[in-house]
């Protein structure tokens, strides 16, 4: 399938966010009426009925107080006693306006029963309260009527069972809105619970949709790469999914091509390598031997036969054969670090530098110098070739001399996870513009006859070095002499 067809990351991705918005605004919605839903059964409970009930219940209070202001009128003719019956007439006015106002829109049935209530007590006020309070003014002293009393007892037990009638009513409308509101109540918990599942359903799903179409291809393109990268390039890749993670396979799989071709390259190469390797280290080298021994014949057998020059043009010849061997010998050791590998084993560096101070015990005593080595940790690493690094920094540091005897310090400190060793003298020291340069292959600073050697022995250094992992450089902040410092990764205690 062409990967230009296939949809890109991005629209996939935004059709899962869409999908998910969308079901996450109809789940809000839908919560929305619910909860909507049960605000209205609580307003129409709590603000409503019962406020409304309370407020009948003001209506029979404020007939209650205007029966007893109308009886002691009756029974002591004083106008006082009356403030009761007008100021309850108030409040019963007011608490009916609150009645219609509360129950006209949730219990509009109702209503009669509230005009009962008060046309009810209309009656009581015109059949017996004001013409009872009339008689008493026009009279002037109280006056008392069984007759009138047991008929006003009439009219006013009607308006309190009207009343209560009322009131009853509303305990069931209350009791009704409890049972609504607690309905409300559990459906609004199961809507919360489906729509909780529902968005669980839906997360999962598009988790799994985004998992199968952008973070398996991508984890499949992941393996592949780690396999390739652990030296298996002939492992093809191949990836599906959005045309994204399609093209990063596509390249990929170019790269991997590419290195192929360059390590099938390399691998000719060193082919090629080992055989001039085999060539110099035999073909080349005897020559250089027979150059070598049949000069060292004419020199011992015509010694005595040859002028001044011609002895001295022997002298050159033996020694550049000489020199030749040596720097062959060099250039092929040098190619062979991390070519030709051995096993790494853990190495005591104490006894490491305590094998190289034996191998240089001559010159350390015809030098007069003296060495100080700390407590030097063990490593992981080729010990011939770690005993090379400090065999030949020490070497430098006995050759290098000043005037004074060589004082060599060999001392170590742990940063984070390496060892950073250091290796410094007392000698002649080297400036800081060549601080890059001692390291280049056959670089020298100072002419063969003044120091002898081939020039290849730090770079042989940091190539060791290197391939241990670590690094070297020339600290050019200490002085006078000269201070080397390299790294080497630390073993942990377990593995020693």
């Amino acid at each position: 399938m062409d990967y230009r067809t296939r949809w890109p990351a991005a629209r996939l991705l935004v059709a899962a966010v869409t999908t998910l918005i969308i079901v996450c605004a109809g789940a809000v919605a839908g919560m929305a009426v619910a909860l909507s839903s049960l605000t209205d059964a609580r307003v129409k409970l709590s603000d409503q009925i019962n406020p409304a009930r309370g407020a009948v219940l003001r209506i029979e209070a404020a007939a209650v107080d205007q029966e007893t202001g109308l009886r002691g009128y009756l029974l002591t003719a004083n106008q006082e006693f009356l403030t009761p019956y007008t100021e309850g007439q108030r409040t019963e006015q007011d608490a009916a306006a609150d009645v219609r106002r509360l129950l006209g829109s949730v219990r509009p049935d109702l209503m009669d029963d509230l005009d009962q209530v008060l046309a009810l007590g209309a009656d009581w006020r015109a059949q017996y309260a004001e013409q009872r309070i009339a008689s008493v003014r026009a009279a002037g002293v109280p006056t008392q009527g069984t007759s009138d009393a047991e008929r006003g007892k009439v009219l006013f037990d009607r308006l309190r069972g009207a009343i209560d009638a009322l009131v009853a009513e509303l305990d069931v409308a209350s009791g009704e809105a409890r049972a609504e509101l607690d309905d409300v109540a559990r459906d609004v918990l199961w809507v919360a619970v489906g729509v909780g599942l529902l968005l669980v359903v839906i997360i999962s799903a598009v988790a799994v949709v985004l998992y199968r179409i952008l973070i398996a291809p991508l984890a499949g393109l992941a393996g592949d790469v780690r396999q390739v990268s652990s030296g298996d390039y002939a492992h093809e890749v191949r990836v599906t999914g959005p045309r994204e993670v399609v093209m990063l396979g596509q390249d990929v799989e170019a790269m991997r091509s590419r290195i192929l071709s360059d390590v099938t390259e390399l691998q000719r190469s060193n082919s090629e390598l080992e055989q001039f390797a085999y060539v110099a280290s035999h073909d080349l080298q005897e020559p250089l031997r027979k150059v070598a021994s049949f000069c060292q014949l004419l020199e011992r057998r015509y010694s005595g036969q040859l002028d001044d020059r011609g002895e001295q043009y022997l002298r050159f010849a033996v020694d550049g054969a000489k020199r030749m061997q040596v720097l062959i010998n060099d250039l092929l050791a040098f190619s062979r670090v991390g070519r030709i590998t051995r096993e790494q084993t853990l190495v005591d560096c104490d006894v490491l530098v305590e094998q190289v101070l034996d191998n240089y015990s001559e010159v350390i005593e015809s030098t007069g110098a003296t060495i100080e080595v700390a407590d030097l940790p063990t490593v992981r690493g080729e010990e011939s070739l770690l005993g090379g690094v400090f065999g030949n920094l020490v070497s430098n540091a006995l050759k290098f001399r000043g005037q004074d005897p060589p004082h060599v310090r060999i001392g170590v400190e742990r940063t984070d996870d390496s060892w950073t060793f250091t290796i410094s003298d007392n000698g002649i020291g080297i400036d800081t513009e060549y601080a890059e340069r001692i390291f280049v292959i056959f670089q020298r600073l100072h002419h063969k006859d003044d120091y002898p050697g081939t020039g290849i022995g730090l770079a042989m250094c940091r190539k060791i070095i290197e391939y241990h992992g670590g690094r070297i450089w020339l600290d050019t902040t200490e002085g006078p002499g000269t201070t080397f410092r390299f790294t080497l990764p630390a073993v942990e205690d377990d593995e020693q």
